[in-house]
């Protein structure tokens, strides 16, 4: 008997954290702060549950993907849109990361929100996350797609801003807001071109009939006499919206000033879920986005040059979250990178794998602020290891997971992601050339600063015994008094999740690498359908994985051992040796090479001056194009054109109400002078 995935389990996954929310949300006095957290754990505890059951479904019982609408949203002129849910394998795994780290994540919380007075809001924020979350990956249209892609983002705008009295964080949320309206009004416009093109935006139809309705050659004229593909605009207008969410070079400069938001929010939103719904929707739409060369070439170079250069700041950043926060930047580049050449498996293999080590990253760098009573700045840091060993422990695995060491979770993807980008780099010119070398020298860049932060922050002198006035700089989270604080461990609510994480950072990939990328079973012994069957399609002559799986491809334990033999391997050696040098056995070396690299470290440490480009450039020439506008509408539309003409027309009314007096002698003295004109005039031409 085939084995049918319940609705009324899809409708509780999503609904279980809204409830939770509500709760905690408007009734967070009644409930008090053990109820408020009780509630919303059990809520997304539940949904947790039953992703999981879906997924055994899926993959234990062979259950058929669900497809099905709930119930009619609206009708406009012959347009149905429906709220209903489409659950494959591609779902079924986003729906259990997305719940897995949130319910570590509201953990977590309990300790290390456990002094914030807004305490009942925080918890109700992220389950209402939670709920968005699942909204947006469990959709079965594009409108509840676009639905659920608003909703984080409102949630993520509350939670950065959560500490709305600091004036930082009410600069940081604004700015992801309105820098998320950029990259969602390049999607709306996407959806409306479906919308026109398929007259439908469920996806199975939309899917079904892509290549009839846009891959045959047809185009539109954006510029007169300049005719682009329609599936090149539907495509690179979606990839608009995912740039935005997805942080993607040059909408990224929200997500590093979100690290304002407390803690547990860059686990959850900045790291594990609103990121990747980005790199999610590219994977889900990529019956689209196959019809398009232009659009995927586009990918690859947005995605290489977020991956590099993102990255490269990192090296400079001495704030622990905004490292992490620009490891997040570089990674999710990867992942484009990946779609860029047709590895959606792999793009949303790293995805998951990313999700566990860098939840892990994230929570790690918050036990270390808790235990340095918060503060952030790396220079005030060391020798924390023998304070805090089950955190310098998980985030050394965290570590090793995110430079792809072999036999980690992160190798499996992230070198995965490498050699298709070698492979598809051969199909796709310049383009595919500086992809790959991009990621190729990521690799470096990425094993820099992440032993870097572990150096700074684990090693070396115990620079927290230091007086405040030797002369660093504070992140605003920092209290006042920098006092010595004898650093201790952090409360088992903050080091269980973290444990929680350390488990899939090391062993999740090396599992699964071979059923989500190569379709064998783990141990890559034999032959299994792909695990995205159904989820993902992709051109043939585009399946830059089947060549890495003819190739490299002969197990986790052959595929992790050929790792050691690859340039990408040496580069990351390359820079943990250096970052080893600078930052353990010879520290002085760091101040000498930022002196040696004055101009290179300036340009980083100004962020390649993006913030000025958009706040000076875009966004303070929208403020003056809007004074302008106003200036236009209050001195010319409305002073001359309106008040103008009632002025004219009234200074006329009052000459010509002069000249009607309503007196008989008046009329006839006009009448007998207009007489003497006349005849003076008559006089003048005719003699």
């Amino acid at each position: 008997m085939e084995i049918v995935i319940s609705k009324a389990v899809l409708i509780a996954i999503v609904l279980a954290p809204l409830l939770g929310a509500i709760v905690a949300g408007l009734f967070g006095r009644q409930v008090g702060r053990v109820g408020a957290q009780t509630v919303t754990i059990l809520g997304v505890a539940l949904s947790c549950a039953l992703s999981c059951y879906v997924l055994w479904q899926m993959l234990g019982q062979g259950a058929a993907p669900f497809n099905e609408n709930i119930y009619t949203w609206f009708q406009v002129a012959g347009y149905e849109l429906h709220i209903g849910f489409m659950v494959d394998r591609l779902t079924a795994m986003m729906m259990v990361v997305v719940t897995f780290v949130s319910l570590l994540v509201h953990v977590y919380s309990i300790g290390y929100m456990v002094d914030d007075p807004g305490y009942q809001r925080f918890f109700s924020y992220i389950s209402l996350f939670t709920f968005s979350m699942l909204a947006l990956v469990m959709a079965n249209n594009f409108l509840q797609l676009f639905f659920g892609w608003e909703a984080v983002g409102v949630v993520s705008y509350l939670l950065i801003g959560f500490w709305f009295k600091r004036p930082t964080a009410v600069v940081a949320n604004l700015k992801a807001f309105l820098v998320n309206r950029v990259g969602d009004f390049g999607m709306l416009l996407g959806i409306a071109g479906v919308a026109y093109w398929f007259g439908t935006l469920d996806y199975a139809t939309v899917f079904a009939n892509a290549g009839p309705a846009i891959g045959g050659g047809q185009v539109i004229e954006i510029i007169p006499g300049y005719a682009w593909s329609v599936a090149t605009v539907i495509c690179i207008c979606l990839f608009v919206g995912a740039m935005g969410k997805s942080a993607q070079v040059p909408l990224h400069v929200w997500l590093p000033d979100s690290m304002e938001g407390p803690t547990p929010i860059s686990a959850l939103i900045h790291a594990a879920t609103m990121v990747t719904a980005g790199i999610f929707m590219v994977a889900r739409m990529s019956p689209l986005f196959e019809l398009s060369e232009v659009a995927l070439q586009f990918i690859l170079f947005i995605g290489a040059t977020t991956a590099f250069f993102t990255g490269l700041i990192g090296i400079v950043q001495n704030d622990i979250k905004r490292v992490v926060a620009y490891s997040t930047l570089s990674q999710l580049g990867y992942m484009t990178v990946a779609l860029g050449v047709s590895a959606y498996s792999a793009a949303v293999f790293h995805l998951m794998t990313h999700a566990f080590f860098k939840a892990l990253l994230f929570l790690g760098a918050g036990s270390v602020i808790i235990a340095m009573h918060h503060e952030q700045d790396m220079r005030r840091m060391g020798g924390l290891r023998k304070y805090m060993p089950i955190t310098f422990i998980t985030m050394l695995v965290g570590t090793l997971a995110l430079v792809a060491t072999p036999f980690f979770s992160g190798f499996y993807s992230k070198d995965t992601i490498i050699e298709a980008a070698k492979f598809g780099a051969e199909g796709m010119g310049w383009v595919g050339t500086y992809g790959y070398w991009a990621v190729l020298a990521g690799a470096f860049v990425t094993s820099f600063y992440s032993f870097r932060l572990l150096y700074m922050t684990f090693f070396g002198k115990e620079r927290f015994r230091e007086e405040a006035q030797g002369g660093h700089a504070h992140d605003s989270h920092a209290h006042e008094d920098h006092g010595v604080h004898e650093p201790k461990e952090s409360p088992w609510v903050v080091t269980l999740p973290l444990v929680l994480l350390a488990i899939p950072s090391i062993a999740i990939g090396f599992l699964t690498a071979g059923p989500m990328l190569f379709g064998t079973n783990w141990s890559g012994s034999e032959q299994v359908m792909p695990f995205f069957t159904g989820a993902i399609d992709l051109l043939p002559q585009n399946d830059t994985l089947a060549r890495v799986a003819s190739e490299l491809w002969h197990g986790p334990v052959a595929f992790a051992l050929h790792g050691f033999l690859t340039p990408a391997f040496w580069l990351t050696l390359a820079g943990f040796v250096l970052a080893t040098v600078m930052y353990w056995w010879r520290p002085e070396l760091a101040a000498r090479a930022r002196s040696a690299f004055a101009l290179p470290v300036k340009v980083l440490e100004n962020k390649y001056w993006a913030d000025d480009f958009w706040i000076g450039g875009l966004a303070g020439g929208s403020l003056q194009l809007g004074k302008a506008s106003n200036a236009v509408d209050s001195k010319l539309i409305d002073g001359v054109a309106v008040n103008g003409s009632a002025g004219f027309i009234g200074l006329m009314a009052g000459v010509v109400r002069r000249l009607q007096t309503g007196r008989l002698y008046d009329y006839a003295f006009a009448m007998i002078l207009g007489l003497i004109v006349l005849l003076a005039v008559l006089i003048h031409y005719w003699t």
